[in-house]
């Protein structure tokens, strides 16, 4: 049996911590919450907020293992959804004009967000903060001046409705979440299992060792950056189809909501270190415990107290399991020599 698939091989991996908090939040909330939020009704309530969550929380997590970050998103989801919103909703255009639309202002963005990044060498924080106020004023002002109002209507049938703002499964279920699943396996495969996802973990390592080594360092940052970015539009543009509105107010949660999700998965944030696998339970973990406090008998006034002590508890939790694998990986290292 290979180290990788023996007990401490597992307890080394990336995801390793990111499971074991998902279960430890499961158990606390089947304690003092009962097994209501396990029964169809609950899990949907959950697993829906995860999923509108984790089509973003993925790529800003590879971003992040490549040494990058993206804070810009907190702007794209509302301006996907007023894009749609105002194309299709305020003039009445076929609705896959708004999703073409949409989604290609979410490309846009992510060009802009990556060449500034690798052409300036200015820091990701900053170069996507500076995007975040200026998409932010843009969907403002533009909205303000075309409809007159800060919120906008929109009617939407037919197959756009069903693929990308309908509820599935007995009507419980958001169809965001079969694109979650779907997204994720993408995902999974391109990043543990074809070549680019080594290259994406050796950038986060050393980015200058990795572009030596002849890995296309810029392009692949500036195709992460458009992934964040179009994917958080792709998120906003889902929710106007799905609620028949859009707020130009909204999408600033999803910010730290998703940093939060991604280190609750294992993800360093100095780069380098992490796994698809473990966004995804971070990102189920982060879900169960902002939903599950409502299925609890806790005073509402003490959940954010709540909240943050569950998710710093994974978080120390991940950090023990990352410390395991780095010493077990240098000790590796030291045997070879």
């Amino acid at each position: 049996m290979s180290a990788s698939f023996s007990p401490g091989g597992l307890l080394r991996r990336p995801e390793a911590g990111a499971a074991l908090g998902l279960i430890a939040v499961l158990v606390f909330f089947a304690i003092f919450g009962g097994l209501t939020f396990l029964k169809p009704a609950g899990m949907a309530s959950w697993l829906n907020v995860a999923a509108n969550l984790g089509v973003i929380a993925i790529p800003l997590g590879l971003l992040m293992i490549a040494g990058e970050l993206d804070i810009s998103v907190g702007a794209m989801v509302p301006f996907g959804a007023m894009t749609v919103a105002v194309i299709s909703g305020h003039y009445g255009l076929p609705i896959w004009l708004g999703v073409a639309v949409a989604l290609s202002f979410g490309v846009i963005v992510g060009l802009v967000n990556g060449v500034l990044v690798v052409k300036t060498a200015v820091p990701s924080l900053i170069v996507t903060l500076g995007s975040l106020f200026a998409v932010q004023g843009i969907v403002l002002g533009l909205t303000v001046l075309i409809t007159k109002s800060t919120s906008v209507a929109l009617t939407v049938e037919g197959p756009a409705k069903a693929l990308f703002g309908d509820f599935v499964l007995g009507g419980q279920l958001q169809v965001m979440v079969l694109w979650w699943l779907g997204l994720s396996a993408l995902y999974i495969f391109f990043v543990h299992v074809s070549p680019f996802g080594n290259w994406i973990f050796a950038m986060g390592g050393d980015k200058v060792s990795a572009r030596n080594a002849g890995i296309p360092t810029d392009r692949l940052t500036i195709i992460l950056f458009v992934l964040s970015a179009t994917s958080a539009a792709f998120v906003g543009m889902c929710q106007a189809i799905l609620y028949n509105s859009a707020q130009v107010a909204g999408g600033q949660s999803f910010i730290f909501n998703a940093i939060i999700s991604v280190v609750v998965g294992g993800v360093l944030l100095t780069g380098g270190f992490g796994s698809v696998v473990g966004i995804f339970f971070g990102t189920i973990t982060f879900a169960i415990v902002t939903q599950g406090i409502y299925y609890t008998d806790f005073d509402r006034n003490w959940s954010s107290l709540i909240i943050g002590v569950l998710l710093l508890g994974a978080v120390l939790m991940n950090n023990t399991f990352r410390k395991m694998a780095l010493s077990a990986t240098t000790k590796k290292k030291g045997a070879k020599v």
